[in-house]
């Protein structure tokens, strides 16, 4: 009989010591230094009456958990209509998870990638507080781009986000990019490559 058990033991081991690694290497992407610039934006934006985290990993996360502070940093980012109407403190897990999920919510509006967006359990159980710290320097990125007077502190704190090119086109120039596309598909259909040249160019990118 014990021979048929050591192999459960045996899985049960790598299997224990593959999510500790895994876990340590979430661990490690985890950054105090965004840290801090995290929680001078969130004051800055939000007012001193949120207070301040106790320095670290854990600190940061008890001070988001209940999702208030991330409600209200929404929130200041718009002058009206805001997001979260109601912004409510609460011991009970649930609300707060519920809160959490309402800011994840307003961010995906705001113009968060879902690839940049972290889960309410990465935050609430602490799973993945790096997920976190990018959901948030990708809400700043967007809040200093779009420059509409509600960020608040110090613009280098975050990358401005790359705008789109087509915005600078006028609409003449997209008529004409459309004309030459159906230039270049009625001639694709026959094999000849009369009245081509030109198209072979590589395309100027204006900055």
């Amino acid at each position: 009989m014990a021979a048929q058990g050591a192999p459960g033991m045996a899985n049960k081991g790598p299997a224990y010591g593959l999510s500790r690694e895994v876990q340590s290497k979430i661990d490690k992407k985890y950054d105090p230094e965004l840290e801090e610039r995290l929680v001078e934006w969130i004051v800055a934006q939000c007012g001193a009456g949120v207070g301040r985290p106790e320095p670290g990993k854990l600190g940061f996360q008890t001070w988001l958990k209940d999702g208030c502070i991330l409600s209200e940093l929404i929130n200041s980012l718009y002058t009206t209509n805001k997001p979260i109407k109601k912004i409510q403190t609460s011991s009970m897990a649930f609300k707060q998870m519920e809160q959490v999920s309402q800011f994840l919510n307003a961010a995906e509006r705001y113009g968060v990638t879902k690839t940049d967006m972290f889960q309410t359990v990465d935050l609430w159980e602490g799973k993945d507080l790096a997920a976190v710290q990018r959901t948030l320097m990708a809400l700043g990125s967007l809040a200093v781009t779009k420059e509409d007077g509600c960020y608040q502190g110090d613009p280098n704190w975050f990358h401005k986000k790359a705008q789109e090119n087509r915005r600078d086109f006028s609409d003449d120039q997209l008529k004409e990019g459309k004309s030459v596309i159906g230039l270049q598909m009625g001639t694709n259909r026959g094999a000849s490559q009369a009245g081509m040249t030109g198209y072979g160019r590589p395309r100027q990118i204006i900055n």
